[in-house]
């Protein structure tokens, strides 16, 4: 109990990370019937981690958080460290729309009073920070694509999704029609303005769709979306998989990011110009140019798999096309780019991958395109052309990473993202992930198998 008396002490001293009294948790259940809070966070892996707490002891763990080991966890921790405290943000309570019994709470980690700066939530809250002393409110939305297959092999849950291009093919989407209702349901009863759903490139893909929102507020509700996702076709009999690339032989998962900056009060959008060709301001050009600078080392924060690798280099799927980038362009409302300008006032970042945790990838968002502003860094002309058909014409054209291990060496050797995001954070995370890359070179594939038994 000192640590923890501690621990809201040091939060009051410095002005509590997210934390508000405008919502009572323990009043929340009461009013809600709210009987149980799962209190979790995201780790540096990506993984949701959790604690059920009893509505009885939730006004506790409000002001002083749940215990955890941060080394049982993707933290960079050992077990000789303190513990780690997962402290909820209130406004994020998120009742569970098939379990009204359950309040799910996004959480900040603390460690001896002060916050764990390699928390992904922490991390983003304060690049969030950074923005805001610019002037900034920075505003995402995601498009998540996921997989539909059988609980219990990897083959796709629906027999009859077969076509060679099944992008948006409507009798494919109605099989998986309950499914696909009870998400969106949920999602309208939690006010996030579901507005369109669909079925993808890959067969067995869907593409869910909800309005953009604060930057923090669209990685909360990334967060649960994964989680909400895999419940409810867990439900259903079937499970979900965000895998970047599950099936060598169909479109990889991605997990594109619309970005704009609005001014303080969110009244206006300050990527927006009337007169530019593309509706695009100076300092969308700027922070745009900033993300094309450090793309090849903020791949790693947003392909953070092994995986993640055979979607972005991959080779031509059954439907034609990968949808993914593989090279540091930019372009207007043209899909074969890393980055388009769909519309006037907006961005779209397609290098994500499903695979990417949802506040890492908004923290290197605002890293790459905060360091362009500061450094009016310029993005160049865009390019017009097919990438997929026309892309080898271009010289001096630079191209994205291999493989998960060239990705990190990248973000290691990145002063942006050091002074960015910070040295300590950089260097936890790349050590995790060489760590990741390491137990994959040890591991034997089906591959060598084929390819080596009888040389």
């Amino acid at each position: 109990m000192t640590e923890q008396r501690d621990l809201k002490k040091a939060r009051l001293e410095q002005g509590a990370t997210g934390m508000t009294t405008t919502t009572d948790l323990a009043k929340a259940a009461k009013d809600k019937g709210i009987k149980y809070f799962l209190i979790s966070f995201v780790d540096m892996g990506g993984a949701l981690r959790a604690k059920l707490v009893p509505a009885a002891a939730i006004g506790e763990m409000q002001k002083n958080g749940a215990g955890f080991a941060g080394f049982a966890a993707i933290m960079d921790m050992t077990p000789a460290h303190p513990d780690m405290f997962a402290v909820p943000d209130p406004e994020s309570l998120i009742q569970l729309p098939w379990n009204h019994e359950v309040g799910w709470l996004a959480s900040d980690l603390w460690m001896d009073g002060h916050p764990v700066e390699s928390s992904p939530r922490v991390m983003l809250k304060r690049m969030v920070k950074k923005a805001e002393a610019h002037g900034f409110r920075p505003k995402t939305g995601v498009e998540c694509e996921y997989f539909l297959i059988k609980p219990d092999q990897l083959a796709l849950a629906d027999d009859l999704d077969t076509a060679a291009k099944p992008c948006y093919d409507q009798s494919a989407l109605m099989r998986k029609y309950d499914v696909i209702k009870a998400i969106c349901d949920a999602m309208l009863d939690l006010g996030w303005e579901a507005y369109q759903n669909d079925h993808e490139d890959a067969n067995g893909q869907f593409e869910m769709n909800w309005t953009y929102d604060d930057m923090l507020i669209t990685a909360d509700r990334h967060t649960f979306f994964k989680y909400m996702v895999k419940s409810i076709a867990e439900q259903h009999g079937q499970r979900a998989t965000f895998m970047p690339k599950p099936f060598k032989h169909l479109t990889g998962s991605g997990c594109h990011a619309h970005v704009s900056l609005w001014d303080k009060e969110g009244k206006r959008n300050l990527f927006h110009h009337d007169t530019d060709a593309m509706g695009m301001s100076e300092v969308a050009y700027h922070f745009l140019g900033g993300i094309l600078h450090s793309a090849e080392a903020l791949c790693s924060l947003f392909n953070p798999t092994v995986n993640s690798y055979k979607r972005i280099n991959a080779t031509t799927t059954t439907s034609g096309a990968t949808w993914s980038p593989n090279a540091v362009t930019y372009s207007g409302n043209n899909r074969t780019h890393m980055i388009r300008i769909p519309d006037p006032g907006r961005f779209e970042l397609r290098l994500m991958d499903g695979a990417a945790n949802p506040y890492l990838m908004q923290a290197g968002v605002l890293a790459g395109g905060l360091d362009g502003v500061e450094n009016a860094r310029a993005p160049g002309k865009p390019v017009h052309l097919n990438m997929y058909e026309d892309g080898h014409k271009l010289r001096r054209v630079r191209r994205l990473p291999l493989n998960l291990s060239d990705a990190v060496k990248l973000t290691a050797r990145s002063k942006v993202l050091r002074h960015q995001l910070g040295d300590s954070f950089v260097d936890s995370y790349c050590k995790l992930k060489m760590e990741e890359w390491a137990r994959f070179g040890q591991a034997l594939t089906q591959w060598e198998l084929d390819h080596t038994l009888d040389c």
